[in-house]
């Protein structure tokens, strides 16, 4: 009987893998696509790209994108294996071998948990990296585009001040956690709360005491406007406290996430961001075993029984509701109104208790 029971965990086990790739190979191959007809789109103006620049650019950003979908693709594809597991009676099988469904599902546990522990020490540094990377091509690709210098608007603010005065500082992109901007804008004013200036730059790099502005465009009151290839503003900034406006906690690797969080805490920062993320990889592969509970919760029926269809959609609303409860909590995090340690781990228990409680009445009442 334990041989039986080894062999047919072992085929439960593959069945299952094979549905969560099969679903994840999906998910990135379609935000590929998508990513790559949106940057052709980008650049269909700019003349000389390299069709392998863009292409790169492209490509490099879909493994961060796709690891957001990681959850959804586990309850998918359990889904889809018990659903077919029941279709064949492989289960009916299963039951009459003399295995209850504690058994037949703790394969898949296994794997879901062994797929979240290489999906936090693996694929999430290895998608952090590539997406610097893409940021970088991006830069290369957009860098001699003139559209840069018009305008603020960008997605990261941030304000310093100096001997000179004060400033804001405005950014459409970053890369190397805050150090280098792109489409960098800068409104300046003197100790007394005056207008002095706006500089315009395509890019700028923080360095000790000053910011290196590329193809700087200076707007003074009372003069035209002036261009210089390489112009120098004056900042307070370090890299530390750049990081915690400009750096996205998502870029950060797995393994350097403690030591950001030290550095951040060590300059009198709030490190809320880098908690929440470090504890949202660490509950990921609890996350995903949730994620199994609640597919075979709503997808152990038998077919012969009829409400295929109800089923579905119970699973998917799960997952939905699962992933709403997600954002609000990381929302509540982020505005320092809930611990990072229970905004991460408060999906887990919700989705874990609610699927093996629902299995739980299933299977024995």
């Amino acid at each position: 009987m334990s041989m039986i029971g080894g062999t047919l965990a072992r085929y439960f086990g593959m069945h299952f893998l094979g549905a969560v790739l099969m679903v994840f190979a999906g998910i990135f191959v379609l935000v590929a696509m998508l990513d790559y007809i949106e940057m052709m789109r980008k650049v269909a103006e700019l003349p000389n790209i390299p069709l392998v620049l863009v292409v790169k650019t492209s490509f490099y950003r879909v493994p961060q994108v796709a690891e957001q979908f990681m959850a959804f693709c586990i309850l998918i594809g359990a889904m889809v294996c018990y659903l077919n597991l029941s279709r064949r009676l492989e289960l009916v099988i299963a039951r009459s071998a003399g295995m209850s469904v504690w058994q037949f599902i703790s394969p898949a546990l296994a794997v879901a948990f062994v797929l979240g522990i290489l999906a936090t020490t693996i694929y999430n540094p290895v998608s952090a990296t590539l997406q610097e990377r893409s940021k970088r091509y991006e830069a290369e690709l957009f860098g001699q585009s003139t559209r840069v210098l018009r305008g603020g608007g960008g997605p990261f603010w941030t304000s310093q001040r100096s001997s000179e005065g004060q400033a804001i500082i405005n950014a459409k992109s970053s890369r190397e956690q805050g150090v280098n901007l792109n489409g960098v804008t800068v409104f300046a004013f003197d100790d007394a709360g005056k207008f002095t200036q706006r500089i315009e730059a395509r890019a700028a790099t923080l360095e000790p005491g000053v910011w290196q502005m590329m193809d700087a465009r200076v707007y003074k009151l009372g003069t035209l406007p002036a261009d210089y290839p390489v112009y120098q503003f004056k900042t307070n900034l370090t890299p530390e406290q750049v990081r915690e406006s400009f750096a996205t906690p998502e870029t950060v690797p797995f393994w350097e996430l403690p030591t950001y969080i030290t550095i951040a805490e060590h300059a009198g920062l709030a490190a809320a961001g880098y908690r929440l993320q470090f504890q949202k990889l660490l509950a990921r592969p609890f996350l995903l075993v949730a994620m199994v509970f609640l597919a075979a919760a709503v997808s152990l029926r038998f077919f012969r029984f009829g409400g295929v269809q109800k089923m579905i959609l119970s699973g998917v609303a799960a997952g939905f509701l699962l992933y709403v409860l997600q954002k609000v909590t990381e929302d509540l995090s982020k505005a320092e109104l809930m611990h990072p340690m229970a905004a991460a781990w408060l999906p887990v228990l919700a989705g874990g208790l609610t699927g093996f409680v629902a299995l739980l009445y299933q299977e024995d009442g």
